[in-house]
């Protein structure tokens, strides 16, 4: 039955880190639909349009194809009312779960302590392998995360 206990607690830390990256892809996901009803309006930038595809070097037309797909202006973006409802229902449940997992902590346990830890390495294993912008040397993953003293 303790053994039991161990593999409960080492997925409810895995589930931990699912609904972490959840939280991120719903972001992502909804940022983009952003940006594709923008780009859907008429939106251009103005590198984009100052581009007439008259180079032909593949070195200007990779900058100008990259510069055409990032906005060079900043623009503020306001989920709609459902979107933050769902937003909110994900960080609560990994609010909760969080601190259903410090609960567990608290049980001063060492191998209930050691499998959240085992948790934590095979949850984010699992769901914190995502990819890097090379542009902005990292900095993506230096966002800070709403419940910094958690994780």
């Amino acid at each position: 039955m303790f053994a039991g206990s161990c593999i409960g607690v080492i997925l409810l830390v895995i589930a931990l880190e699912f609904l972490r990256r959840a939280g991120k892809e719903y972001d992502r996901y909804i940022v983009s639909q952003h940006v594709k009803s923008l780009a859907a309006a008429g939106v251009t930038t103005s590198s984009a349009s100052s581009d007439n595809g008259t180079s032909k070097t593949p070195a200007a037309a990779a900058t100008s194809s990259s510069a055409a797909c990032a906005p060079t202006t900043a623009s503020k973006f306001r989920p709609s009312i459902l979107q933050q409802a769902v937003r909110a229902l994900l960080h609560m449940l990994a609010f909760a779960v969080a601190y259903f997992v410090m609960l567990l902590a608290m049980y001063y346990n060492g191998y209930i302590i050691i499998c959240i830890f085992i948790g934590a390495y095979i949850g984010y294993f699992i769901f914190g392998w995502e990819s890097f912008n090379v542009g902005q040397a990292g900095q993506d993953r230096m966002q800070p995360n709403a419940t910094v003293c958690c994780g």
